[in-house]
């Protein structure tokens, strides 16, 4: 199922647009977050074992991180691998803490046993809680 994930943050204006593809249409919200979880996992871990053979950027990469605010290699110094286990029940645990907020066209999910009716056209937004530090007068 092809979806369209927003992330944010409070306080920043950046929204990051991502296409998203989960192989099966989740039920609820505790299906989504398990689907984009396993997808992050498989993505971040295939990254750690890819062989990084080109040693030089080119002037268009050098230009693109160059907007990022840091030009690098790419090179991956730490090639410990996710836990897929682990990572589910850290994302259950955040979203129980109120570590982030889940939108599904514009509607908030606050169970993760919600039933969902997802489309191709929905928009599911994960927005970042940002908790205020400091003491007060």
């Amino acid at each position: 199922m092809e979806l369209t994930l927003q992330l944010k943050r409070l306080g920043k204006k950046k929204v990051k647009q991502v296409p998203f593809t989960l192989q099966e249409t989740p039920k609820n919200l505790k299906e989504l977050l398990i689907g984009c979880v396993k997808h992050q996992v498989e993505a971040f871990n295939k990254k750690r074992l890819e062989v990084n053979v080109i040693g030089f950027l080119s002037p268009a990469e050098i230009q693109e991180q160059a907007q990022s605010g840091k030009v690098d290699f790419g090179e991956i110094n730490n090639k410990d691998l996710a836990n897929l286990e682990k990572a589910i029940d850290n994302v259950l645990l955040a979203f129980k803490d109120g570590l982030f907020v889940v939108f599904v066209d514009d509607n908030e999910i606050t169970d993760l046993k919600t039933p969902l009716e997802l489309t191709s056209d929905s928009v599911i937004a994960f927005i970042r809680m940002t908790f205020l530090v400091g003491t007060y007068w």
